[in-house]
Order: C-alpha cells, then sequence, then structure tokens
C-alpha cells in the first residue's frame, strides 16, 4: 500500500515549516520569522508510531492571489496542488493573532474538500495561551487542537489523532520501502535555470521560478518517476560567491546546498551558456569532487547561442581548460526553458549511478591490472624494486581500489592517474570518481 502524503498549509507565517521540522524530528525546512520564506513543496519521509507516510511543507496560502506569474500566484498554486495530491491535511493557524480574514478564506476553501482534515491552532505556548483557540471555533471546526511547533507542546496529540489513517508499515509496498533510490542533487549557481530544469524533468511545475536569483531559497526534495523507474531529486538554493553571502537566510541557504552534496549519489552541475564557465561554477564542481559524488554537467540556455556557429567549440574548449581535474563528467548542451532533453539527461544519469555503485569482480580486476602494469611498470628508483602484487575492491559508492605492494611509498601520484586511466579504459566509470589507496604486503 502507498504511503499516505499529509500536506501542512496555511496563511504565511504561521508556523508550518517549524511544526514540518518537529514532526520530522530534525532541522529539515527553513525557519525563519519572515512571511513567505517556504516557496515550494518539501516532501520528506516521516513516521509516527510505526507508521510511515510522506509530509510535505508548503508556502503560505493566500486563496486572493491572482493568477499569473508573480511569485505569489505560483506560490499559491504550488499550495493548491498539494492539497489535491495530499491524503490528509493539516491546517495551521496562528492562536496570538487569533482568526484573519485569510483564514477565513482557506477555511471556506476546504470546507468543499473530501478530506480528512485536521485543524491545529499553533503558538499555545502556556495553559495561559489555551482560551486563544476559542475563537477559532466560529470557523465551524468541531475538533481543535492546540500546539505549539516550537517547544513540541500538543504534538504528539495531533499526531496520534491522524495515526488512525496511517497504514501499518507492514503495508508499505517493497518500492516504498527501499533505501535505493539513487539520490540526485541539482547545484549551481544562481538563475541558472536549476528549478526549471527540474520541473521540466518532473513533468509538472513542482518548483516556483522566477527571473530573480535566489528564488529557491532551501533544498527542495522531490520524487520523480521516469521509465519504471524513481529518482529522489534535491533542488538546492543558489550558492554564490562568499563575499557575496549575506547573513541569516542565505548563509543557511548555502549551508543546506553544501549538506545537499554530502546527501546525493550523483551532483547535476547546471552552467549558464550566456555567461560561460566562471570561478564560482568551478568552485562548486570542486566541492563535488571533494566529496566523491558523481557529476553530470550541464550546460543550459543552450538555444540563447545557436545563432553562433562556433559556439559549441569555443564552449566545450574552455570546458576542457576550466574542469581539466575532473574529465570523466559527461557534458550535456540544453535548454531548459525550452526543449529539454529528458530522455537523454535520464541516460546519463542511469550510467552515472550504475557507475557510482559498480563492483568489478577480483579476477577481472587483476587480469585488467596485470595488463596495465605490464604495459607500465611502475618506475624503479635505486635498491629494491617496486612490485604491484595485486589489486582489489574495498568499496563502492564511489569505487575504491586497494592496491597491494611491497613499497608502497615510492608509487607516486602520477603513475596511480596512469592507473586510474586504465581501468578507466577497461570498465565502465562514466561520471564517477576513483579512488586508488596503496597499502603493504605482508611478508
Amino acid at each position: 500500500m502507498k504511503r499516505p502524503i499529509v500536506a501542512i498549509i496555511g496563511r504565511p507565517n504561521v508556523g508550518k515549516s517549524t511544526l514540518f521540522n518537529r514532526i520530522l524530528g530534525q532541522r529539515v525546512a527553513i525557519v525563519e520569522d519572515i512571511p513567505g520564506v517556504t516557496r515550494d513543496r518539501n516532501y520528506a519521509e516521516a513516521a509516527y508510531s510505526g507508521r510511515s507516510f510522506i509530509l510535505v511543507d508548503t508556502g503560505g496560502l493566500d486563496p486572493t492571489a491572482k493568477s499569473g506569474g508573480s511569485i505569489l500566484s505560483q506560490v499559491k498554486a504550488q499550495t493548491e496542488l498539494a492539497i489535491r495530491e495530499a491524503d490528509i491535511l493539516i491546517m495551521l493557524f496562528d492562536g496570538r493573532e487569533g482568526v484573519t480574514p485569510l483564514d477565513q478564506e482557506i477555511a471556506s476553501l476546504l470546507r468543499r474538500l473530501k478530506k480528512p482534515i485536521f485543524y491545529a491552532i499553533n503558538k499555545i505556548d502556556t495553559p495561559k495561551s489555551e482560551p486563544l483557540t476559542a475563537e477559532f471555533y466560529r470557523l465551524g471546526i468541531k475538533t481543535i487542537y492546540p500546539v505549539s511547533a516550537e517547544h513540541s507542546k500538543g504534538v504528539d496529540e495531533l499526531l496520534e489523532a491522524i495515526q488512525p489513517l496511517l497504514p501499518p508499515s507492514q503495508a508499505e509496498s517493497p518500492e516504498d520501502l527501499s533505501p535505493a533510490l539513487p539520490r540526485i542533487a541539482v547545484m549551481g549557481r544562481p538563475n541558472v535555470g536549476k528549478s526549471t530544469l527540474i520541473n521540466a524533468l518532473l513533468g509538472e511545475d513542482r518548483h516556483v521560478t522566477d527571473a530573480t536569483p535566489g528564488t529557491t531559497r532551501d533544498s527542495i526534495d522531490s520524487l520523480v518517476r521516469y521509465n519504471d523507474k524513481t529518482y529522489h531529486f534535491i533542488d538546492t538554493a543558489g550558492i554564490r560567491r562568499r563575499g557575496k553571502i549575506e547573513r541569516g537566510l542565505e548563509r543557511y541557504s548555502l549551508s543546506r546546498a553544501l549538506t545537499a552534496i554530502e546527501r546525493c549519489d550523483i551532483a547535476v552541475i547546471v552552467l549558464d551558456a550566456t555567461e560561460g564557465i566562471v570561478e564560482q561554477d568551478t568552485k562548486i564542481i570542486g566541492r563535488v569532487l571533494k566529496a566523491r559524488k558523481g557529476c553530470l554537467i550541464l550546460v543550459n540556455k543552450w538555444d540563447l547561442r545557436k545563432s553562433d556557429p562556433k559556439a559549441v567549440e569555443k564552449v566545450r574548449s574552455e570546458l576542457k581548460r576550466r574542469l581539466s581535474f575532473i574529465p570523466y563528467a559527461p557534458i550535456l548542451f540544453i535548454s531548459a526553458l525550452k526543449e529539454t532533453p529528458v530522455k537523454e539527461i535520464f541516460e546519463k544519469m542511469d550510467l552515472i549511478v550504475a557507475a557510482y555503485s559498480r563492483r568489478i569482480s577480483t579476477g577481472a580486476l587483476n587480469r585488467a591490472f596485470e595488463q596495465a602494469v605490464s604495459a607500465a611498470p611502475p618506475p624503479q628508483p635505486a635498491g629494491r624494486p617496486v612490485k604491484l602484487n595485486y589489486i582489489t575492491q574495498a568499496e563502492s559508492r564511489p569505487p575504491t581500489f586497494v592496491i597491494f605492494s611491497n613499497r608502497p611509498e615510492q608509487v607516486k601520484d602520477p603513475y596511480l592517474r596512469y592507473l586510474e586511466n586504465f581501468l578507466r579504459q577497461m570498465f565502465d566509470f562514466t561520471g564517477t570518481p576513483l579512488a586508488i589507496r596503496l597499502r603493504k604486503k605482508r611478508s
């Protein structure tokens, strides 16, 4: 049985993200006392009393927002999508501010739905503040749950009420419980088209997009289904140069983007074709390399360069020169806004996911190793000769190899790079880093 989706909705700044984090037991969403911090739908796996569900945080809902391209209207559209796909809704109010016209609008909207709705009044921190909940009964609500998301008061009672609607864990499908979903982080500088790309891959407008740099403030998780495979996408806030990072919200967004690198298996780096590759792009890719993650590079907005017949040659030459430290990363030229090559992108990601997890049999690995050493033996310093005895794969994700030698200290980096390139020629390690370690062979 599919896990139910529980969406937290409400007007701006009532504490939805704080409640989201409290239920999860960890800081997943950005929490700031600024209206409109959460703009996109944010998905996370949650569990209570042995029963699991998908929890969704949403942007502040304003039913009066007019349709169009504004951020406010897009946030409204995102929340309406979350309401439609949710199985259970938590409607959150602010007890300190009382019933507002927006609360009345949202309550009226929810009365038309035939879904379980749980009405929670937030910021009820002490027994003295409990009388504040009485005002909300005039909205026609039968049962109210007073909570303090910040101090974790009343949250268990709310979840106890929801629990009977959650299927037991053993009823979930094997796919729901699978921990092996490839995690793809979409990285890049602000305004290079990351969210537009994910919307194209999703086949729906799940993420708010805008021409203003910094529209995505948090790392947003999405599950994407393509060709009977499920992928876990992480859209991240744009990473600026350190000197341009403001304190507070944007600094935390940077921290979350860098954390996304640690969480992912593959980083998809989006570059802007109209600006070329800049220093910040190389720094982002350098972070991915340092974290030993798979890498795919997408040169976006390519439709704006097609008029230049020499553009591909120029950009490829520049990429080869500036990214010489990561020559194994595939590069695709795309236009996320117009004609995203969805099939080609997923094919490349599948290749990288497979390479990132690949294990080579000991026999095949040592045959290739013997061939490499025979073709180019390691340099022999004066004294005892250097012998490379055998190789074994110690880990995958990423592939890590251990070479046993009588004098490992004499095997230098240039020769290790030769062995790495040889292994890449013999086996498909598209888009993934390799690690080669040396150990002394015991007598």
